[in-house]
């Protein structure tokens, strides 16, 4: 068979502080907790210490992942972190990681931002480093989010939403089904609807920091429907390519920003909503780290069992979607 690639390892790693819908309830001197329980299915999550930055989070996953693959920091060929959050501006958090692990000067390292649909996208571009090159052997793809960093606690209806977090996956390359194919693109016109507008080329003028442009804004409202518009023909692009029918899928991980789109999503696919897996109860939205940590999750829970068809679903800021559709085999 072609060569292709496939995940032999994952690890999440949330930070020590535990933020509880309470804190929210105290802060606002209101109930928030009944509306994020019901309708976002968050219940806590975790907020990033300053001894946390998320070059440390995603070395802290990477560990769990690559021992669960059996390999060290020397064994790794390449390192890729997806972020909207990094520690600098530049350099890359990747080579932070790099030199946290004790990897050799020999990995290649870099970032990858498109958002929340980050992850899937840096493990698209290492398949495809996999796929390319023989010496690549082993890849850490990581996604990490610290957007408490720049919160807005004035919008509470945004602020309440997020937590910290990093997830990491090792991929290897195969000669047995692993990635089966991948889909990627953009809708550009929603650019300025959501993120944070200043802190690279774009001036930093007192009078927009005044503005809180620094900070994460929700300018404009999307459409009610675009994630499960998109995420349903997503799907069925991805399992026409996949050659199976969406309910042959095991396991869907989808961002986890809004519950009832993930539900809406497989209420219009015929599928019971046990057959996505969440995290966002106990860690919040988690955005580039949410699928990589969720992965990590559900190996720890066993539910990943060995070939398990796997479809992971993103979509964030740009507006930019990708999606992924794998078998799970960890063991050749």
């Amino acid at each position: 068979m072609p060569r292709t690639a496939r995940i032999v390892g994952t690890g999440l790693y949330a930070p020590e502080r535990v933020v509880p819908n309470e804190y929210f309830n105290t802060y606002y001197g209101e109930d928030v907790d009944t509306f994020l329980r019901t309708q976002r299915n968050i219940y806590t999550r975790h907020f990033a210490g300053d001894d946390e930055p998320p070059s440390f989070m995603v070395a802290e996953a990477a560990r769990e992942a690559m021992d669960q693959a059996g390999i060290q920091p020397d064994d790794l060929d390449l390192i890729l972190v997806s972020t909207d959050t990094p520690d600098y501006q530049s350099p890359s958090t990747a080579a932070i990681v790099q030199h946290r692990l004790g990897a050799p000067s020999s990995v290649g390292t870099f970032d990858i931002n498109t958002a929340c649909a980050g992850f899937v996208t840096a493990l698209d571009i290492a398949h495809k480093y996999l796929v390319a090159e023989s010496r690549y052997r082993y890849i850490l793809v990581a996604g990490v989010y610290a957007m408490s960093r720049f919160l807005d606690l004035q919008q509470r209806n945004v602020a309440t939403l997020f937590g910290d977090g990093a997830g990491a996956v090792i991929l290897t390359a195969a000669d047995t089904p692993g990635i089966l194919t991948s889909r990627m693109y953009t809708e550009g016109q929603y650019y300025d609807y959501m993120g944070v507008y200043v802190g690279a080329a774009a001036p930093c003028s007192p009078e927009r920091v005044q503005r809180k442009e620094h900070l994460l804004q929700f300018r404009k409202k999307f459409p009610r429907t675009f994630n499960p518009d998109h995420w349903t023909s997503l799907i069925q692009e991805l399992c026409t390519a996949s050659g199976f029918p969406p309910e042959a899928v095991d396991c869907f991980f989808f961002t986890q920003i809004n519950v009832l789109s993930i539900y809406e999503t497989l209420d219009r696919l015929g599928l019971p909503h046990e057959r996505a897996h969440y995290i966002m109860d106990r860690y919040g939205y988690t955005g580039n780290a949410c699928i990589a940590m969720g992965l990590a999750d559900a190996v720890r829970q066993g539910r990943l069992n060995e070939g398990a068809r796997v479809m992971l679903i993103a979509s964030g800021g740009g507006a930019a979607v990708a999606g992924m559709s794998l078998i799970w085999k960890t063991h050749a």
